[in-house]
């Protein structure tokens, strides 16, 4: 069973509710098992965690995970494909019974969880394919969100212009969006990407500053960047504001954070949309997706967070200045892109 839009709109609430609901956690007579006693223990396994999405999504893990009662155990790899595979079998060594996979490569991870799975621990996978059916894929639905972006940057700039584009490839989300990239360039042939670059070098931001810095030197004519990552994008925004081209070149990315959204307010600034969901919100969700598997429960192959768009206007006309006021979050709610699936026996819903 595929989670869709139209599914969680039926069995999720926002994230005002789901707040809500962490802080009162279910009493033990209501926890199916292995819930129903102290001691679960899981572990998340991390390929990327620089950049204020990555704190945010370790946010929403963290504190699902407090709601659960669950022994959370953090093993970060910060970009070493090799070391996150190792990781995999750390985690099996120290005993636990689930692991969330958060990015990766596809060619270091799938035998990782396969090892995960034969020794009878549920494994879910957040924006890294490890190409095995018994492992729910979550996603921000990264189509959609490159989708929003540039139909943004269309309507914007008009149908014909010249692009930088930002890609890594080899990294399961961005894969996804360049796949939207790709077809959008085939739609409207008046627009050309004159420059393709990248890196995941930490810092990410300043590492894709310096490149930028070139880029835009070679090639003045660009007037819209895309920058399908938030820290890709922070990037581009330094080297476009230090050649004082902020008024001549338009940004457009995806992934949202409180200073993505002050950068975006600045007066003037190039950061012109970003197509976004709640990462602490794609966080809840996968530790809800591998509880549930936990819990004997059925999550769905792929389970998606639907994302909205988040232009520079209507920050400024709503006045969100940061990711915690309620503001954003109902600005989110009303787009649909606050959606939280509602396992059944983990977390009835007590709203309706």
């Amino acid at each position: 069973m595929s989670i869709t839009r139209r599914l969680l709109g039926k069995v999720a609430l926002g994230l005002a509710g789901a707040t809500m609901l962490m802080q009162v956690p279910a009493f033990a007579a209501d926890k199916p098992a292995p819930f129903d006693k102290p001691g679960v223990k899981i572990a998340l396994v991390r390929y990327l965690s620089t950049g204020d999405f990555f704190q945010a999504y370790l946010s929403g893990v963290e504190a699902q995970s407090k709601a659960l009662g669950i022994d959370l155990r953090v093993l970060d790899s910060r970009q070493d494909a090799a070391l996150q595979s190792d990781m995999v079998d750390q985690a099996i060594a120290l005993g636990v019974q689930g692991i969330i996979i958060q990015h990766g490569l596809t060619e270091s991870m799938k035998d990782a969880a396969q090892r995960a799975v034969d020794a009878g621990i549920k494994v879910v996978a957040f924006d890294v394919n490890v190409e095995n059916p018994k492992i729910p894929q979550i996603e921000q639905s990264d189509r959609d969100l490159a989708r929003l972006a540039l139909e943004q940057a269309v309507k914007d700039n008009g149908e014909s212009w010249n692009a930088g584009y930002v890609y890594v490839a080899g990294i399961a989300p961005l894969d996804r969006r360049n796949e939207t990239w790709v077809d959008v360039k085939k739609k409207y042939a008046g627009i050309k990407e004159v420059a393709m670059f990248g890196t995941l070098d930490n810092p990410i931001a300043n590492s894709v500053a310096n490149q930028a810095r070139s880029v835009l030197t070679a090639h003045p004519d660009i007037k819209v960047m895309f920058a399908p990552y938030d820290e890709f994008a922070k990037g581009v925004k330094i080297a476009v504001d230090e050649a004082g081209l902020n008024k001549g070149i338009k940004i457009y990315s995806a992934d949202i954070s409180t200073s993505d959204i002050a950068a975006m307010r600045e007066p003037d600034s190039a950061w012109a949309a970003t197509a976004a969901t709640n990462p602490a919100v794609v966080g809840q969700v996968s530790v809800r997706a591998l509880a549930q598997l936990l819990a004997g429960e059925d999550p769905g192959h792929n389970v998606v967070v639907p994302p909205t768009l988040i232009t520079q206007k209507d920050l400024i006309d709503k006045d969100i200045k940061n990711m915690e006021e309620a503001t954003f979050n109902d600005f989110l709610m009303r787009k649909g892109a606050m959606y939280l699936p509602l396992f059944g026996k983990l977390y009835p819903d007590k709203a309706g």
